[in-house]
Order: structure tokens, then C-alpha cells, then sequence
């Protein structure tokens, strides 16, 4: 099992620099991939996340860098690293630009983009970018066939119900000869799609027993489409706390000490997960941070889960 780290680029954190830093402990301590995620805006009016009654939008919402320029700018000061959006909502923005942004940072990075993309949940969010949210959906299916057609060789066109593009030459391509596209759900629809047109799942963690159902949810479907389930991955967002001691009492999955995620980490193991990137909300400077990451990449080798 691979292990990445969520960048803080969301919630203002941290300064640039900071990030760099970060991202450069990263890659020297083994990790596989730093992931940046994205926000548009944050609502003062509450709102519904999948149905659940409507709440206050985090305030962390409130500062957010944008992920693939963020990652570009890590993708100058490291070598080896993936860069992972996780998620840039896609249905947000025309589907020729997003193919060319990301292409554009494939190049940048010698070929170490993987797109984790997501269809938003922020009817604000639609609105001020002038997408109907009833797009949602099969939106995202006509989405991602307009950016691999994007990625193809030229001369592309394109002729869907939401998305038409001209005969035309449309570049850069990315270095990678198949740029891995991720789909963000913790829904099994979601995961059902994924299992259809992407590369991979990126699910968000919630509880130990929600994860594992919907990864077995996906890798079903995977083989009813008559995909090898060898060939997807399974990248796991965690947003709990990483922290310096072990916590006590009703702890999260997933969270606390090095060494108790690390144990909760191994349980996973043959669950198909492939990787498990953490955003860390406990840590308090970006010494801190770098410490809690060489403690948890130690420990997780340890219990023989990490590869490094």
C-alpha cells in the first residue's frame, strides 16, 4: 500500500513556501504522491452535503489555492513525486481548458499528474460559474470522454450533449501516454461510474465500515464491466488528525499517533486499497507536520504496509 499527504492548500495553513516545503519532506521520506484539493467559494448560507440536512460550510473553505497551479508550483522544486488533484470539480469549468491545464502540468512534471476529479456539491458554486447543476451525473461521464479526446492525438472533435469541440489540433498532449483519471465519490453510484469510465476511486473517509463497502462496491463493478480490477486503484482522502501522542478513548479510524494509524492502516491490507494519502488537521506548524510524516512513514514500514 502506497502512502501520499494532502497538501494544505486549502485553509490557509500555511505560506507557499511552507507548501514546498512539505512536499520536498514528502518525496525525501518515500511518500508516493502529494494531493491538492479545490474550493471555489465558501457560502455564508448553509448547505446540504448529499442529502444530509443543511449545515454551515467548513471554514477553511474560505482559502483555497487553486490545486493545479498549487502542484505546478511543487512540480518545479521536486522530481519524483506524483501530483494529485483530489478532487478539481469538473463539471466547473469548460472540459477543453481543464484537459489543457492538466496536460500543461503533466508536461511541467515529466509525467506525474494523476486527475482526481469530482462533480462539486455547492449549488453556489454552479451558479456563479454558470453550470446547471442538473448536469451532475451524466455530466461527468461526457466530461471525462472530452478530456481523454483532448489527450488523444490531434486531430480531436467532439460532439456530446454538453460538450462540443471542432475538428481541431488541441495541445499540449500530456507525457503520459494514459493520464490516470480519478473519480472523488463516497457514493456507490459513484463508485459504479468510476468502475465504468475512470482509472481509479478516490473516496473519502468517513468510518472503517462505510470505506470498505464502497470499495467493495467499485471492485464488483469493475469485474461486472469486464475490467481487470489489477488495472484500477483505490485512493483513499483522510482528514483526521495525525498527532504527536496517542489518543485516548473513541478514536477516529485512521487517526491519532504514527503508530496507531500505521495498526489501522495494516488493517486495510487485501481490502483493495491501494493508497491512503492523509490531510493532517492536527498539526500546528510546518516543523510539526514534517516530524508527524517521518514518524508515520517509519511506523507504517514497520507494520509492513508502507513501500517506499
Amino acid at each position: 500500500m502506497e502512502l501520499g499527504v494532502g497538501l494544505p492548500n486549502v485553509g490557509g495553513q500555511v505560506e507557499p513556501a511552507e507548501l514546498v516545503t512539505i512536499a520536498r519532506a514528502a518525496e525525501d521520506l518515500g511518500y508516493a504522491a502529494v494531493w491538492a484539493g479545490e474550493r471555489l467559494m465558501r457560502p455564508l448560507a448553509d448547505v446540504s452535503f448529499h442529502g444530509a440536512p443543511p449545515s454551515p460550510v467548513p471554514g477553511p473553505y474560505k482559502y483555497a489555492l487553486d490545486p493545479i497551479e498549487t502542484l505546478s508550483h511543487i512540480a518545479a522544486v521536486t522530481e519524483t513525486i506524483k501530483l494529485g488533484t483530489s478532487v478539481v470539480n469538473a463539471l466547473l469549468q469548460p472540459p477543453i481548458l481543464l484537459a489543457k491545464r492538466l496536460a500543461t502540468l503533466d508536461q511541467f512534471s515529466s509525467g506525474r499528474v494523476i486527475a482526481g476529479l469530482g462533480q462539486g456539491w455547492v449549488p453556489q458554486e454552479f451558479e456563479s460559474t454558470g453550470v446547471p447543476m442538473e448536469r451532475v451525473g451524466d455530466g461527468l461521464d461526457e466530461t471525462v470522454a472530452a478530456l481523454r479526446a483532448c489527450w488523444a492525438a490531434d486531430p480531436v472533435s467532439f460532439d456530446g450533449d454538453f460538450v462540443r469541440i471542432e475538428r481541431s489540433e488541441i495541445n499540449p498532449k500530456p507525457v503520459q501516454r494514459h493520464l490516470p483519471v480519478l473519480l472523488g465519490s463516497v457514493t456507490a453510484a459513484g463508485a459504479r461510474r468510476a468502475a465504468r469510465i475512470a482509472d481509479g476511486l478516490n473516496p473519502m473517509l468517513f468510518t472503517k465500515d462505510a470505506l470498505l463497502g464502497l470499495v467493495k462496491v467499485f471492485l464488483t463493478a469493475v469485474v461486472e464491466a469486464g475490467r481487470d480490477p489489477d488495472s484500477v486503484s483505490v485512493v483513499v482522502r483522510v482528514n483526521m488528525p495525525l498527532t504527536a501522542t496517542d489518543l485516548a478513548g473513541d478514536r477516529p479510524f485512521l487517526g491519532g499517533s504514527a503508530a496507531q494509524v500505521a495498526g489501522d492502516l495494516a488493517e486495510l491490507e487485501g481490502s483493495g486499497v491501494t493508497q491512503v494519502f492523509l490531510t493532517n488537521e492536527a498539526f500546528t506548524t510546518t516543523a510539526d507536520q514534517v516530524r508527524l510524516l517521518g514518524q508515520l512513514i517509519e511506523a507504517s514500514t514497520r507494520e509492513g504496509v508502507a513501500q517506499r
